[in-house]
């Protein structure tokens, strides 16, 4: 790493009886890009507010280079007290230029003259971006800042901090952005920091090899380890197990999926008649839904079997949120028909997250002040159940006030998936939650017996959870697609492609009227199989470094195979991108 622009030597806080963190050394260098991770509670979020200077330590000296600005995008953008999102994106703490401002507020699809008072949680993290990135920063504290944001406004965000020229530290659940974006990892746990000079992409094996390490010198000390016991019953090892079983299982579950997909452009999943009283929970056909002139939903059409995780995807009005509406039976369709199997007992957690009351205990929250409560017919303990959801028992008695924003997230998701249901419906489920929970939460799902619908721009989670996914563009035009995110991905690709081929046979004989050169002719036709051969070099990568061992028999392989895989991340992306805008460009060809 290059000479330090900011440090933190000695660092320590404390929280309640005790110290949160002590004798952490931090440095960050002019070009670093850090992930921080760690468990919700973990001070995630605290040790990035000490770095920013917003707040003070207990112990530990902060060192800056004169000059440097620090920027910090908190989680929750506090834009109480402003008239407009304008007012709060050009006060921020080094006043930024109007018009860069609003650059980066058009290029993120948000208008700046909405009333602050009555933005969405979307609205306020891109009006905050476009403040935090205004400021022309140095060094770039992002907290959750993929959260409310939708997919176009994510792939935004990923190329800006690529261009980037200062240093980053992110917190993020969103495995796909920290798998793209950090080279060096910081993995707060127990009290301590340890850095890697690997990226995300290699964190997980990283992780297990330390714990194993862990495990080796206390087993030669003859002491107990000293962990929590949380970590105990979930071994990050028997984890990694359980997810390669679990996506085994998911990938045979879309296979099924995909043989029953009827006709190319039916959109329509074909079932025997006979199981229509138990296994069709939801059967659409042709719905269309308009407000006004806008076509929200068009000729939809799907059948949902009991069982089927089903995921929704697209931008931010293309029209998620009243497709849900209608599969849950809460809004009716202008036409087409709509049963709903009679039996159907639903929940919702939703991103608002409004359930639990500040002065309440954990324990009224989730067992309405008792010791036992029943899930899903088996009566448990309050305290084992708490284990399950990676609780320490003694939590019980906390006040909600005193718990972090992820750790409501986990009580939350206790507590519903508690109660007796055969729909549940996720919104933006992974917001606020740390990348131990989203494991859980993956277990969960794919455990669970009944019918999952899902709206969440975390392409990584989708990927590892749903069956079918949903992909709406805003034409009304609604993309059914056995298996997950990607699959969307590789269809839409597939068909602009199957396009801009089609426009290139009929356009061949008229070469005079191409506005397109050679060179991306032939970039059209090659690039296809570039792609294929980076994927292939990146499964073959990822397949070597998944090895547990190979950190501690040869660290600098490791390291380069993780410098490998994120290059040929960035050169897939590149060719991707180039690719389309040249389908595009022959489409557009007349």
């Amino acid at each position: 790493m290059a000479a330090p622009v900011l440090s933190y030597e000695g660092l320590g806080v404390v929280q309640g009886n005790g110290w949160l963190f002590r004798g952490l050394d931090i440095h960050v260098g002019a070009r670093d890009r850090l992930a921080l991770i760690g468990r919700n509670g973990a001070g995630k979020t605290t040790l990035l507010k000490l770095i920013a200077g917003a707040l003070d330590a207990d112990e530990g000296r902060r060192t800056i280079v004169p000059g440097t600005h620090v920027v910090l995008l908190e989680q929750d953008p506090k834009v109480e007290g402003y008239a407009t999102l304008r007012e709060f994106a050009l006060r921020g703490p080094r006043a930024p230029a109007e018009h860069e401002v609003d650059a980066i507020a058009d290029q993120l699809g948000i208008d700046l003259d909405r009333e602050a008072s009555t933005a969405s949680g979307g609205e306020r993290r891109r009006a905050a971006i476009a403040r935090a990135l205004a400021e022309r920063p140095d060094v770039l504290l992002l907290d959750e800042p993929t959260n409310h944001l939708d997919l176009s406004a994510i792939e935004w965000l990923e190329e800006w901090l690529n261009r980037f020229n200062g240093a980053f530290i992110v917190i993020s659940h969103d495995r796909t952005f920290l798998t793209r974006l950090t080279k060096s990892t910081l993995w707060l746990d127990r009290g301590g920091i340890r850095r890697a000079e690997i990226g995300f992409g290699g964190f997980e094996a990283w992780m297990e090899q330390a714990a194993a390490e862990e495990e080796r010198a206390a087993q030669r000390l003859d002491a107990k380890l000293k962990i929590e016991e949380h970590w105990l019953h979930r071994g990050v090892t028997a984890r990694r197990k359980r997810n390669m079983g679990r996506l085994e299982k998911l990938h045979d579950l879309r296979a099924e999926r995909a043989a029953m997909q009827g006709p190319q452009g039916t959109a329509k999943i074909q079932v025997e008649a006979d199981d229509t009283k138990t296994k069709v929970v939801i059967d659409a056909e042709h719905v269309s839904k308009s407000f006004g002139d806008r076509m929200v939903l068009k000729d939809f059409t799907l059948r949902v079997r009991r069982g089927d995780r089903i995921g929704i995807v697209g931008g931010n009005g293309a029209g998620k949120t009243t497709l849900l509406r209608i599969l849950m039976g809460d809004l009716e369709p202008d036409s087409g028909k709509l049963m709903r199997a009679k039996t159907l007992n639903g929940i919702v957690i939703d991103q608002q997250r409004k359930l639990m009351a500040p002065e309440k205990r954990v324990r009224e929250v989730l067992a309405d002040g008792g010791d036992w409560l029943d899930v899903n017919g088996v009566k448990k303990h309050i305290h084992g159940y708490l284990k399950e959801f990676l609780f320490d028992p003694s939590i019980a008695e906390a006040r909600i006030a005193t718990l972090s924003g992820g750790e409501r997230s986990r009580l939350l998701l206790a507590r519903e998936f508690a109660r007796p249901s055969n729909l549940l419906v996720l919104d933006e489920p992974t917001n606020d939650l740390d990348l131990e929970t989203l494991d859980l939460l993956q277990e969960v799902i794919g455990d669970y017996a009944g019918t999952v619908l899902i709206v969440s721009h975390d392409r990584d989670f989708l990927d590892r959870t749903v069956t079918v996914t949903l992909g709406l563009d805003g034409s009304g035009t609604v993309d059914v697609v056995p298996g997950g995110y990607a699959d969307w991905v590789a269809k839409r690709r597939e068909r602009t492609a199957g396009k801009g081929r089609t426009k290139a046979t009929e356009t061949a004989p008229k070469p005079k009227s191409s506005k397109m050169s050679y060179k991306d002719q032939r970039d059209l036709q090659i690039l296809p199989a570039r792609v294929q051969e980076l994927e292939a070099a990146i499964e073959r990568d990822e397949a070597l470094l998944a090895d547990p061992a190979l950190y501690a028999k040869d660290p600098k392989r490791f390291a380069l195979l993780n410098a490998q895989i994120e290059k040929a991340r960035a050169d897939k992306d590149a060719a991707e991108e180039r690719w389309l805008a040249l389908a595009e460009a022959a489409e557009a060809v007349v």
